[in-house]
């Protein structure tokens, strides 16, 4: 792009020329056009330069969930919810399509309670996983958990208000075998090979069948640890739960690890109706969900997460992700 220093030259040269050089008005504009024409045409836009920090910017991933940005973020959501709607309806249910806020602020209450910091919940409760399992559907939990936030509050009011048979049928429509597997947790957790019926049928319309995977990763997150930094910190990572007693390769295998052992255990089934040597099963995990938990806070306190931020920060520092 030319500056305005760039045309003053231009002009005082045309002055020279004109001084030296008589021409007709009409020549003299046709040079003016010309020269205009010459400059734009040699100039680079930004966007097309290689080096340029709006082509690097357009290149990266947003740093929201699945690496979108936070406008692809909000629309993604708002999309998934008006399908989910739209699929209930056609099933004979009703379900109020959910607006992103309320999505959001499911999303942001994992890993805490009302009055309860992360570490005190951790303390408590590991990764909610095993430790506050009861089997019993979102709708119906005592606490404001992720799944029952993330829904809204007139569909568990909907849902609150059907016989329990209907109840039955209508999770049964929403979430399929899951019902813990709501889009919410889903799209918090970056996992949805667990959710099925209408809420899969409207994440499968607006993901891409690569984020759908078991194994996709973040590709904000995969540009993070591609720093040496987070390679060195990762391994120390590594160690420092080895060390503790237990072997993970990366931190985002805990939560599906524990998933995957705790629905081995009870298949979705509520605590109540779990036979005796279940329950004892269930228990163990519960406290090796604590110990993980313990450590796997204080080993990321130490040495993940301060690099992290830093590397983040420079990654997508003034990037509108």
């Amino acid at each position: 792009m030319k500056t305005s220093r760039d045309f003053r030259k231009i002009f005082r040269l045309l002055g020279a020329l004109t001084e030296r050089y008589v021409v007709g008005f009409l020549a003299l504009g046709f040079f003016i056009a010309f020269l205009a024409a010459a400059c734009s045409g040699s100039s680079e836009s930004p966007a097309s330069s290689s080096n340029s920090p709006a082509n690097s910017q357009q290149d990266r991933p947003g740093s929201e969930e699945y690496g979108l940005t936070k406008q692809e973020l909000v629309e993604s959501i708002e999309a998934v919810e008006a399908h989910i709607a739209e699929c209930m309806s056609e099933a004979g249910f009703e379900y109020v399509a959910v607006d992103y806020n309320t999505v959001r602020r499911g999303m942001t209450s994992d890993k805490s309670l009302p009055g309860m910091s992360e570490e005190g919940f951790i303390d408590r409760y590991g990764f909610g996983i095993s430790t506050l399992y009861t089997g019993l559907p979102p709708q119906l939990s005592d606490e404001n958990t992720l799944a029952k936030i993330g829904l809204g509050k007139q569909n568990v009011r909907i849902f609150n208000s059907l016989s329990p048979a209907d109840q039955v049928a209508y999770n049964h429509v929403l979430f399929g075998e899951n019902p813990d597997a709501t889009f919410a947790v889903a799209i918090e957790t970056e996992d949805f090979t667990r959710t099925d019926g209408c809420t899969r049928t409207a994440i499968e319309k607006v993901f891409s069948a690569e984020q759908l995977t078991a194994t996709y990763v973040n590709p904000k997150d995969a540009l993070i640890e591609q720093d040496p930094r987070m390679v060195e910190a990762l391994a120390n990572f590594v160690d420092c739960m080895r060390e503790a007693g237990f072997d993970y390769n990366y931190e985002r295998e805990i939560e599906p690890e524990l998933k995957k052992r705790l629905y081995a255990i009870t298949g979705g089934a509520p605590v109540e109706s779990l036979s005796s040597e279940a329950r004892e099963a269930l228990a163990e995990l519960q406290s090796q969900e604590l110990a993980i938990g313990a450590a796997a806070y204080r080993c990321e306190d130490k040495y993940l997460d301060p690099v992290e931020d830093k590397v983040e920060r420079e990654l997508f520092a003034g990037f509108q992700g």
